[in-house]
């Protein structure tokens, strides 16, 4: 009865099974927990502009699974984590992997029969399956992946994108076969996907947060002269080239502009000044 109880209140937004192993991504209707009405109040706006609580749930079917750490929430059944280091060289590679994507250096692995929680976010996830097709994405955007997904150290190919790409010189790369979790830094409904077919995509900004390791990544001027760059107001654009796929999140440099200019004490006088 308690546990038909909790998925009452859960809707399943998405869900991957294969080979052993289920994925889904829960969504909580209601949060009713809450005993401070001032605490209320913040529940209730975040519940209007439509942000909702998410919790990433997987079953395991002798089967195995590696996150992120401090991900885990909670487990239920005959499960074991471990975290390989791989000896003296592994090691060092965890460590330098850590240092140049800002990844977790060791990534604890669960294996067995069971239920896994991870932490629940009011943050956005998607669930995606590799078929040997790697790609590049932002950094910490990987959550949690089947064991056949390596996660690996992409370092930028060409100059102008290490120092002027926005991303530095590493990224992080997902490559093998399998399922695999991202945090996504915008709501499913806010990314344009695109498929390159030996084509040209530019973007003035730095929202492009995955693409197939097979395009190419540079930073190129707007104009090839410097009156074209000043007449047309625009800077260096990230330049994408090549056949495979392309995800942007063409809302996110809003979102970020509102979290910098926003202030409570601003908005409390603004209200005030209206009334």
């Amino acid at each position: 009865m308690i546990e038909q109880n909790f998925y009452d209140n859960i809707n399943v937004l998405e869900c991957i099974e294969k080979d052993g192993i289920k994925i889904e991504i829960l969504q909580y209707k209601n949060l009713r927990g809450l005993r401070d009405a001032r605490l209320a109040e913040n529940l209730y706006n975040l519940e209007r502009v439509g942000m909702s609580l998410k919790q990433v749930k997987i079953t395991l079917q002798n089967s195995s699974i590696t996150t992120e750490p401090g991900a885990l929430y909670f487990h239920k059944g005959d499960i074991c984590a471990e975290c390989q280091i791989g000896g003296v060289g592994g090691l060092a590679k965890k460590l330098i992997k850590n240092s140049l994507t800002e990844e977790a250096a060791f990534t604890p692995t669960y294996s067995g029969t069971g239920e896994i929680f991870l932490e629940p976010s009011f943050g956005h996830f998607i669930l995606m399956e590799l078929d040997n097709d790697p790609i590049i994405i932002d950094k910490g955007i990987f959550y949690c992946c089947e064991s056949g997904v390596n996660v690996e150290v992409s370092s930028q190919k060409n100059l102008s994108a290490g120092l002027f790409g926005g991303e530095g010189w590493f990224q992080t790369k997902l490559s093998g076969k399998g399922l695999c979790v991202l945090a996504i830094p915008v709501p499913l409904s806010e990314i344009l996907k695109y498929e390159l077919n030996n084509e040209r995509l530019q973007v003035d900004g730095n929202f492009v947060f995955l693409r197939s390791s097979s395009i190419k990544f540079t930073v190129e001027r707007s104009a090839k002269k410097l009156v074209g760059n000043i007449t047309s107001g625009e800077g260096a654009l990230h330049t994408y080239e090549g056949t495979g796929k392309i995800w942007m999140a063409p809302t996110q440099p809003v979102y970020k502009t509102l979290a910098q200019n926003y202030s409570p004490a601003a908005s409390l006088i603004g209200d005030s000044n209206e009334v």
